[in-house]
Formats: C-alpha cells, sequence, structure tokens
C-alpha cells in the first residue's frame, strides 16, 4: 500500500460522503418514507463509485506506479470523481423522482430544452475519466520494461486500454444522441449506456479466446 492509494480511498470515501451529506435528519415519517424511498438512487451511484474505485485499485495492485506522471493523472481522475458527485446524484434522483417523492410534487427542476445538456454533462464526465483511465494502462504499458511485465501482462494491459477505448465510444455515442434528438426525449440517449454490458462481453470473449490460444490461460 503507496500513500497515493491511501490518499485516493480517502478521496473516495468523501465522495461518498458527498452523496449523503445534504440529507437532512427525516421530521416527520413522510419525509423518512421519502429518504427511504431515496435509496435506490443512492444505490445506483453509490455503486458506480465502487466500480471506479475497483477499476482504480485493480490499477495499483498490478503496476505500483507512483512516478509523477502517475500521481498527475490519477489526481485528475480524483478530481473529476469529486465534480461529479453531485451531478451524478441530481441525474439519478431526478430520474427516479416520480419514485422518491410523487407524481407533481419532485423538488428537482429541470428544463425540457435542458435536459441535452444535463446528458451532454454527465457523458463528458463519464468520458474524462475513462480517458484518465486509458492514459494510466497506456503509461504502464511504456514502462513495461521497467516493470518488468511479461507478454501475458503486457497482453492484459493493452485488453484494458482497448476495453476504455470501447466505453469512450459508448460515451461519445451518447452525447451525439443528447445533441441531435428532440429535447424533449433527449433522456432517451442515457439508454445507450446500455452498450456497455454486451459490448464488453462480446469483446472480452474475443480476448479470451486469444489469450487462451497464445498463452494457455483464461483472461483475468
Amino acid at each position: 500500500m503507496q500513500r497515493i492509494e491511501t490518499f485516493s480511498d480517502g478521496v473516495f470515501a468523501f465522495a461518498v460522503t458527498l452523496l449523503i451529506v445534504s440529507l437532512e435528519v427525516p421530521k416527520t415519517f413522510e419525509e423518512l418514507l421519502v429518504s427511504m424511498r431515496g435509496f435506490l438512487a443512492f444505490g445506483i451511484c453509490f455503486a458506480l463509485l465502487v466500480l471506479l474505485w475497483y477499476d482504480q485499485h485493480v490499477f495499483f495492485r498490478r503496476y505500483a506506479l507512483d512516478d509523477g506522471k502517475t500521481i498527475f493523472l490519477n489526481a485528475c481522475l480524483l478530481f473529476i470523481v469529486l465534480f461529479y458527485v453531485y451531478p451524478l446524484k441530481f441525474l439519478f434522483s431526478l430520474l427516479f423522482t416520480d419514485l422518491i417523492y410523487g407524481a407533481g410534487k419532485s423538488p428537482f427542476a429541470i428544463a425540457l430544452e435542458e435536459m441535452p445538456r444535463l446528458m451532454v454533462i454527465y457523458g463528458l464526465g463519464y468520458i474524462a475519466i475513462y480517458v484518465l483511465f486509458l492514459l494510466m494502462y497506456r503509461h504502464a504499458l511504456r514502462r513495461r520494461e521497467e516493470l518488468e511485465l511479461t507478454a501475458l501482462e503486457a497482453y492484459d494491459t493493452k485488453s484494458k486500454i482497448y476495453a476504455y477505448l470501447i466505453l469512450i465510444g459508448i460515451g461519445a455515442g451518447a452525447i451525439v444522441l443528447a445533441l441531435v434528438l428532440p429535447a424533449r426525449i433527449a433522456g432517451v440517449s442515457g439508454f445507450f449506456y446500455m452498450l456497455i454490458l454486451p459490448a464488453l462481453t462480446f469483446y472480452f470473449r474475443r480476448r479470451y479466446r486469444v489469450r487462451r490460444r497464445l498463452f494457455g490461460i483464461p483472461l483475468s
């Protein structure tokens, strides 16, 4: 465990805190029910943060880099995570607003013409995060000799880089949809992210077959 990892864990913990810090203690039973119904939106945001934390954890477990460029890229990643906590919470609270507050009782206000900008803001943050992950893995690959990466480890590093390219492409596609669709249905662009699971499943199955043919070892 390095200081960079310890600091990163603290930042992710703070990001989770920001998800709930704006919640006040319920003063009535009705407010308690509203808070409990907001569990789904909070749970999704929490799960997304955990996924990002796990990706970052895997990177440092594999390469243990602590040079200047790695620290800079990791700091940028942590900055984006912190900056996008509230937009992320706003988006998913808005998505489940009728479930949480009831029809017509939502405190969240957004005009239809503002929806494309909301989806673009979310998409830009999503792309920025995975561009930074891609750059971190690319940096590790460039230092393969110093890290003494085997051919298998280099192959796995390239697999992660290509996977992040797929994720970035999906984010870019969602942004394009948000911009070209009529404002009243721009929120539909969010469904484009549902391509992540099938796209990565297809991609890693192909990489698995190549990996097994070249090295005789399943993809980790």
